[in-house]
């Protein structure tokens, strides 16, 4: 898997500016449900059947906790031939199609599906449009784990609508036997107007049975435009593949800020951003931890952004069961974090 240095820069100078230095925190950022949910079945796998244990792909997209992962016993992988037969592999919190579960099934592995519920449910709908013979506009990123999760779900009858510009191009067989789907972590805002001009040109366009973008990605974004629109610079903590995080950045630019940048980790916050910068945002993507966030802070208080306050949009307190095969200890008892892993700031 690819990998990044942790860059080591000098610390952050406090030099002046115009008006009071000051940190906008926006709230609900940082872990999901789902995301907490898988990080945890991968400690909880190697707690149970010891080290190694295999994970098909990058279990959530977040450099940092992959990396604490594998020093922990965890062994990413790209495809499930590349996993010894008979071992335990996880699947990642994006899901996976059912050509790679057989295939799983053929090497004889112990798979633990830690895909997240509402990636789930998505999956469901396909299974259930396709059976009735619908066309499948999947509007999400070709290319992209969870995209080609569902779309292995029913190949014959999905098509992946990239943009709002595909939306105007795009061809299906049936105009009167569509519908649209879409990727849980996409922009809300791009998700409806690619939605808009596929129904202009398909008018008997359904829509699915509920919202397929998740929670945590409407709430994180919504708190982001709060933030945006008083903030001259906005940083998001979250790494470069993980889809929502980098919606975040483009989210932020629409709703007002003057920049607005992505970083894996606190030393990469540059010392220009904050020329003339009074006002900072600060938010996280739905797979990083908190720690990443307050490393941010830090950096942020050294350079005289001590005042920080807190802009919260919503509360969350939604929480998953742990796959089925990690409920209950070695001993046969369930296990104490058998609904909903860890407790955090950002997902109790």
């Amino acid at each position: 898997m690819p990998r990044i240095p942790r860059p080591r820069r000098a610390a952050l100078q406090d030099n002046p500016v115009a008006g009071h230095k000051r940190v906008l925190l926006a709230a609900p950022r940082g872990y999901c449900a789902g995301v907490d949910r898988a990080v945890v079945a991968v400690e909880k796998a190697l707690e149970r059947y010891g080290a190694p244990v295999y994970v098909r792909k990058q279990i959530v997209h977040n450099i940092h906790v992959v990396t604490e992962l594998e020093e922990k016993g965890a062994i990413f992988v790209e495809e499930v031939d590349e996993v010894p037969e008979g071992a335990h592999v996880v699947f990642s919190a994006h899901g996976v199609s059912p050509a790679v579960v057989n295939a799983a099934s053929e090497r004889g592995l112990q798979a633990i599906d830690a895909t997240c519920p509402l990636v789930t449910k998505v999956h469901r709908e396909a299974v259930r449009f396709a059976r009735d013979d619908f066309e499948i506009l999947l509007i999400g990123h070709d290319g992209h784990e969870e995209v080609e999760g569902t779309a292995g779900e029913a190949p014959d009858h999905v098509t992946v609508v990239n943009s709002p510009e595909e939306a105007d191009t795009v061809v299906v067989r049936d105009p009167s036997k569509v519908v649209w789907l879409s990727q849980t972590t996409l922009s809300v805002d791009e998700t409806m107007e690619t939605v808009n001009r596929l129904r202009t040109r398909f008018p008997e366009l359904q829509n699915p049975p509920s919202d397929d973008i998740c929670y945590a990605t409407q709430n994180r974004q919504v708190a982001i435009k709060k933030v945006a629109a008083e903030a001259e610079l906005v940083i998001v903590v979250g790494s470069a593949n993980s889809s929502n995080s980098v919606r975040l950045v483009e989210v932020a630019l629409e709703y007002g800020a003057k920049a607005a940048y992505r970083v894996d980790y606190a030393d990469e916050v540059k010392q220009e951003w904050l020329d003339g910068v009074a006002t900072v945002g600060v938010t996280s993507g739905a797979s990083v931890p908190e720690v990443l966030v307050r490393e941010v802070l830090e950096a942020l208080n050294g350079a005289g952004y001590a005042d920080v306050e807190e802009v919260r949009t919503a509360e969350e307190d939604l929480m998953f069961s742990l796959p089925k095969e990690l409920r209950q200890d070695a001993a046969g008892q369930r296990d104490a974090r058998a609904l909903g892993g860890r407790v955090t700031e950002t997902s109790s």
